[in-house]
């Protein structure tokens, strides 16, 4: 039987969701070399209402990149630089005293846009991290007892260097848990890196002018209304439940992943499986999300830590391990 007799109708017309997530590719492609991981799981965690955690050493483009990705969308956007002195009114706002008024006013923070960029997010103390709890899961900001919702849609990049430890504060469980996916970039292979030189010594303008916007506010919400609708199996819920349930009982692993993490590969792989074409789930979207999805909320034991062992490792076994569903 030849293959143009078997026909593939979706239930959901994912056309102009592809179209626009491929003239996203195409624009960061003109200033970002490969990273096409990348690129495809930023486009994800957008889709499936995440927060994404960007990994990596100093001058591997995290920084460029989540303002690249920002330009790509006609959507607000700020940047915040973490410091140590950062105070929490520096980031959610505060409440100024108005004399006109004769009463206080509260003055929106730089929390308050569609796209934020929270880079070296590590460097603020602890009470400035935990000021981003309830911005990062309720998408609201509670200011003297009034609550004060962020515009739609909302969603926060941040960078740390995992080398650098001096003068930084390790992000608490409760946060981490909190981003979808925590990405880890490498350093760019040969090939790469003589295209990066070529392009830097022929470059004639801005970086950030070289990128358009391609796609508004109410489009991305349209799209992440779409996801919502992509159908998955309950052969492959288990499959997730299994995964999870994996990490909690693995000897490798001090601590496991949170329902939160379940929830989390559900939004996820349904995004992956929708830009890729499909209105359905698979297996191999699952795995291909786990590991950003989970590497951030597992703890190696102390002795496999020093064994080298890393977390990344540890959820490829898990994946080895449990049976693919049929």
């Amino acid at each position: 039987m030849e293959n143009n007799d078997i026909e593939f109708n979706s239930r959901l017309d994912l056309q102009e969701l592809q179209a626009s997530v491929s003239l996203i590719r195409t624009e960061l492609a003109k200033v970002i070399v490969g990273q096409k991981q990348l690129v495809n799981l930023l486009v994800t965690a957008l889709l499936a209402e995440g927060h994404v955690l960007l990994e990596g050493a100093p001058g591997v483009a995290k920084t460029i990149t989540a303002k690249l990705l920002a330009k790509s969308l006609a959507v607000d956007f700020n940047r915040i630089q973490f410091t140590p002195d950062l105070m929490p009114s520096d980031v959610l706002g505060t409440s100024i005293f108005n004399l006109k008024k004769s009463e206080f006013e509260f003055k929106k923070g730089p929390i308050f846009s569609n796209i934020i960029l929270a880079d070296e997010i590590n460097r603020a103390p602890a009470k400035t991290q935990a000021a981003l709890f309830e911005v990062m899961e309720e998408r609201q900001v509670t200011m003297d007892g009034e609550k004060y919702l962020l515009d739609l849609p909302y969603m926060i990049l941040a960078t740390q260097n995992p080398i650098e430890q001096e003068g930084t504060y390790r992000l608490p469980e409760a946060q981490l848990d909190r981003f979808l996916f925590k990405i880890s970039i490498d350093y760019p292979n040969l090939e790469e890196e003589v295209e990066i030189i070529t392009r830097e010594h022929g470059l004639k303008t801005s970086k950030l002018d070289m990128v358009t916007s391609s796609l508004d506010k109410a489009k991305i919400m349209e799209f992440q209304k779409l996801i919502l609708q992509v159908r998955v199996e309950a052969n492959l819920i288990k499959y997730i439940a299994e995964i999870i349930v994996n990490t909690r009982t693995n000897p490798f692993l001090y601590l496991g992943a949170s329902p939160r993490a379940s929830i989390a590969m559900l939004k996820a792989s349904k995004a992956f499986a929708a830009i890729n074409g499909r209105d359905f789930v698979t297996p191999e979207d699952i795995k291909q999300i786990a590991v950003p999805v989970l590497q951030h909320r597992v703890i190696i034991t102390p002795e496999r830590e020093m064994e080298g062992i890393t977390t990344t490792q540890v959820i490829n076994d898990i994946l080895q391990s449990v049976e693919i569903p049929k």
